[in-house]
Order: C-alpha cells, then sequence, then structure tokens
C-alpha cells in the first residue's frame, strides 16, 4: 500500500496552531486519560459528544462515525467509504507507527473528519470549529481534540497529521523539525518488510534546487530553530531538510535508533544535535551535511 496526496503540494504544510474550544465538552474524565488507553464507556461518552456537536452544527449534513481506536473517524462520504478510510489508512498508519516508535496512545480521544471535497471541507471547518483553514488539505487541531482533513486531496495529510498527536504523548518536548520532519516523512509512504516507511515526493525538488544554491542551513541551524524559527522564519526549506534528513537515517536503518536515543537523551540534548553526532558516528556534521547533500541530489521522484 503507499499513501500520498494532501501534503503533495507547496501550500499544503501543516503546523500546530491554538484554536477554539469545542464547548459544552464533557467532564474531563470522560473523554482523557493520563495512560492514553480508554474505556468503552469513554469511547461511547466522546461518541455522543461528536453526534451532538455534528446536530447542532451542521444539521443538514449526514455524518458516519467509525472507532478505530484511538480516534473515532467521522465523514460525509458514504459510510462503506468512511470504513474503508478508516481501515486502510487510520488503522493502517496506527498500526505502523506504534510499531515503529509509540507506546503511548492520544491521551484523549481525537477525532478523525474526513470531508468529502473542498466545498465540504471549508464549510465545515467554519460551521464546527469556527475556522478558516489556511491549507486546502487538512491539519491538526489540538484545541478541538481533531484531525481535521479535506480526504478528496488523498491520504497523505492525513498520515502526516496522525504523526504529531503521537508525538505529543511520547516527546511531549520535542522541536518542531522533527516533529515536522517526521510527519512529512510519511505523507508519502508504503510499507516494506510490514514496516512503514517514507517515500521520496514532491518537497525533493525544491530541495535540490537549495543544494544547488547554496542555501540549506547547516544542521546545526536546523536543530536549534524554535517552533516560530521553523514555521515562520523558514529559508525555504525547513520541512524538507528536516525530512530528507530523517530519509536518510531511515534509509541506513537508524532512524529507530536515532528517535529512541533522542526521548532518552532529551533533557540533556534537547535539540537532538549531539544525538544525530552520535548515531550517525560523525562528530563533523559539516562535512556530513556535504555528503548528505551528494545523497538528496541523487534521488528522484517521479510522481
Amino acid at each position: 500500500m503507499v499513501v500520498a496526496g494532501a501534503c503533495g503540494q507547496p501550500d499544503g504544510e501543516t503546523k500546530p496552531r491554538p484554536r477554539a474550544p469545542l464547548g459544552q465538552a464533557k467532564p474531563a474524565a470522560s473523554v482523557a486519560s493520563s495512560a492514553g488507553t480508554f474505556s468503552a464507556a469513554q469511547y461511547k461518552a466522546r461518541l455522543a459528544q461528536l453526534r451532538q456537536l455534528a446536530a447542532a452544527k451542521a444539521p443538514d449534513t449526514e455524518f458516519h462515525y467509525v472507532v478505530q481506536k484511538p480516534f473515532i473517524v467521522i465523514g460525509d462520504e458514504r459510510a462503506s467509504l468512511v470504513e474503508q478510510r478508516a481501515l486502510r489508512t487510520v488503522k493502517w498508519a496506527v498500526d505502523r507507527l506504534k510499531q515503529a516508535y509509540f507506546s503511548r496512545d492520544p491521551k484523549t480521544i481525537l477525532s478523525v473528519w474526513l470531508f468529502r471535497d473542498k466545498a465540504s471541507y471549508r464549510k465545515h471547518t467554519r460551521a464546527l470549529f469556527g475556522d478558516t483553514p489556511d491549507t486546502p488539505y487538512g491539519y491538526y487541531s489540538s484545541s478541538h481534540k481533531a484531525l481535521i482533513m479535506n480526504i478528496a486531496t488523498g491520504g497523505g495529510t492525513l498520515v502526516h497529521e496522525i504523526v504529531h498527536p503521537f508525538i505529543e504523548s511520547n516527546f511531549p518536548t520535542c522541536p518542531s523539525w522533527f516533529n515536522e520532519g517526521l510527519g512529512s516523512l510519511y505523507e508519502q509512504s508504503s510499507s516494506r518488510a510490514g514496516h512503514i516507511v517514507g517515500l521520496t515526493n514532491w518537497r525533493l525538488a525544491g530541495l535540490q534546487r537549495a543544494i544547488r544554491a547554496g542555501k540549506v542551513p547547516s544542521f546545526r541551524t536546523l536543530t536549534a530553530t524554535t517552533s516560530n524559527q521553523f514555521y515562520n522564519a523558514d529559508p525555504g526549506t525547513n520541512y524538507a531538510q528536516s525530512r530528507y534528513l530523517l530519509y536518510y537515517l531511515q534509509e541506513h536503518k537508524l532512524l529507530r535508533r536515532f528517535y529512541r536515543q533522542f526521548v532518552a537523551n532529551a533533557k540533556a540534548d534537547p535539540t537532538g544535535y549531539a544525538t544525530l553526532q552520535k548515531v550517525l558516528d560523525r562528530s563533523d556534521l559539516a562535512a556530513f551535511k556535504r555528503d548528505w547533500e551528494q545523497y538528496v541530489l541523487g534521488l528522484r521522484f517521479g510522481g
């Protein structure tokens, strides 16, 4: 299976944004768990919340609901297609991401809203959440406890955004460069020997142009970026540089080791730079960057 789409254009980049609360929430104990595991009663309570929200805010739309743990998937396509997306994209990604990285589920039951097309996506983000999305593809809203998608653009953004709530619960101090790098890695993904792998994607061409122009920052600079710098002072390469650094680690069978050591050493090495040196066994990352750039220039994407 290959998951692609959604993050397939430059303006499809997504980032965490503060959002208004859902309102009329049930008591926190009914929908949240510090352990990230939930009872049937908690799923039932959350499902009732979501049905109530939809009935109040979008009464003219028929939604279908699928409990696909640890999420609840909601869509306005036909029921069989919503069920298929829940199984073939959401479950497929969750199973493999947990196998590779994550021992804890998100700390609350998140909803995954799959809107059939651009018009439905824009209409319902306004009606349900009071949002005017700044991406045509989809985004994750921690405050709304929701992944919100225009699923007509494909499953790539959905897989990308699934990464973020798992990072929140498993690596809460994770810097943006790794959080977005890992999400971006899997926006075009497949399975290799039963494990999730990122494939080359549309971000490659822009990164190759930046490499040739000498405009890609050092890895020390990249890993030291604050969230504000990553998202708002981006020289145009932050997402792609992060993604293809992790792609390199993946292809050299180092990515999972890097993740585990980064999490373990995060207090002493909050940027991940020293951990990167250790995992690569390269003290001089300026020299490594030259080798990495030649590696990236040799990659191809035919999509």
